[in-house]
């Protein structure tokens, strides 16, 4: 059996996944307060406009806008204050010609008035009586109704990713509960004789568990469930058990193992073990993480991750968290974050290879720069140290210093 069956570039590996995946969305209704990071699974539609009277942007005095008109400091226009109106409540008085009423920000304009003159533009000469030093256009200082949504227009698409400024969008039209897609569940899987759990003793030979825990944290980060089922040790048929166990309780399924070719076609043979169609990639043309396989077993990602750690989180980054995104029903995704930095180094690449580089991020007066980490890809504390991750394409040679490169943000 060959080393590796074909080298595809990111984009086409992740590309043939996706195309041999079914996504089927469940809904569930969770509490508006709680659904920071769910994704909607219906449109948010507002059932009133917002808002939902005419309100006032500013404390001041609430007029009829042509009654202001030329009104300065030089010759400021003098009017009657008929009162003044309560917040949280309708007003009890109606403007007329030559009339104002003291307002609050927030409170509703009461009938006959258009505008708002700031507080700071007025000078109250008698009990009932105020001098205005500026003039004002209809709507100035205020906000109509439905100026931010009208009623039964659509403010939430489904598909999103909620954030606090969707909370408070759904609690500000009186949404308490919103339908939001379910949670995938992902077993992941951490295979070797050698690994032994994080809290045990070590002894020569042996390296604690890190791919479990950067994997789970990685995968709660964007939107899924992770269940962990243990280190299994290099043996086909124990690894095919309780794959096939994680494969029947999850969504997907994550098996991180060894470099060793032998160590990859154990994986790759219980992959096509557990359905069809089975493999689909096995290698692909990225570093690190060229030892990586996909799969769709009975209409579920089965992955195969390198062993060594950094190659393992750059690789769930590239694959997992898109097919988690897509099984949320992801529609609007929000661009990764990152930042612009100047390279201190040159970078070779091999062409037809995309490279992931770890860079420490430098703050430079009002720039950054981007200092590439070298290390092996099991050296976790590489990523530790780093800020982000630089791409160098497929088609490229490599990058210079000096070059502004775009950092991928952790």
């Amino acid at each position: 059996m060959p080393e590796f069956l074909e080298l595809l570039p990111p984009e086409e590996a992740l590309s043939r996944l996706l195309s041999e995946l079914p996504v089927q969305i469940t809904i569930e209704s969770v509490k508006t307060e709680a659904s920071l990071g769910r994704v909607t699974a219906d449109p948010v539609v507002a059932v009133h406009p917002l808002p939902s009277f005419d309100r006032s942007t500013v404390d001041g005095y609430a007029v009829r806008a042509t009654d202001t008109h030329g009104a300065g400091e030089a010759l400021p226009a003098y009017l009657k204050v008929v009162g003044e109106v309560p917040m949280g409540a309708v007003p009890a008085m109606s403007l007329e010609q030559g009339q104002c009423a003291l307002i609050h920000t927030g409170g509703m304009l009461p009938p006959g008035a258009d505008a708002v003159v700031m507080i700071e533009y007025s000078q109250l000469i008698k009990s009932a009586e105020v001098e205005i030093m500026h003039s004002v256009a209809v709507g100035e200082n205020v906000i109509m109704v439905g100026e931010d949504v009208k009623r039964m227009q659509e403010v939430i698409p489904s598909g999103t990713r909620i954030r606090s400024a969707e909370i408070g969008g759904a609690m500000a039209l009186g949404i308490t509960d919103i339908k939001v897609t379910r949670k995938p569940h992902l077993g992941i899987l951490s295979t070797g004789d050698e690994i032994i759990p994080p809290d045990e003793e070590i002894l020569p030979g042996q390296v604690r568990d890190i791919n479990s825990y950067t994997l789970s944290a990685l995968v709660e980060k964007t939107g899924g469930v992770p269940r962990r089922y243990g280190i299994i040790s290099d043996r086909a048929d124990k690894l095919y058990s309780i794959a096939q166990k994680a494969l029947e309780e999850c969504d997907i399924v994550v098996v991180t193992a060894g470099s060793s070719a032998s160590v990859r076609d154990l994986t790759s043979q219980v992959i096509e073990k557990l359905g069809i169609p089975g493999v689909l990639v096995h290698g692909v043309n990225v570093r690190p993480g060229k030892p990586t396989i996909l799969g769709v077993c009975e209409g579920k990602a089965v992955i195969g991750l390198p062993g060594n750690p950094v190659s393992a989180l750059v690789i769930a980054w590239l694959f997992v968290v898109p097919i988690i995104e897509t099984l949320l029903g992801i529609q609007h995704p929000q661009p990764s974050p990152s930042v612009q930095a100047r390279l201190t180094t040159n970078l070779a690449s091999q062409a037809g290879r995309e490279d992931w580089v770890p860079v420490r991020l430098i703050r430079e007066q009002d720039a950054y720069i981007a200092e590439p980490i070298f290390g092996k890809s099991n050296l976790i504390f590489t990523l530790v140290k780093a800020g982000g991750l630089i791409r160098i394409p497929s088609d490229a040679n490599g990058l210079s210093a000096g070059e502004i490169v775009q950092v991928r943000l952790f």
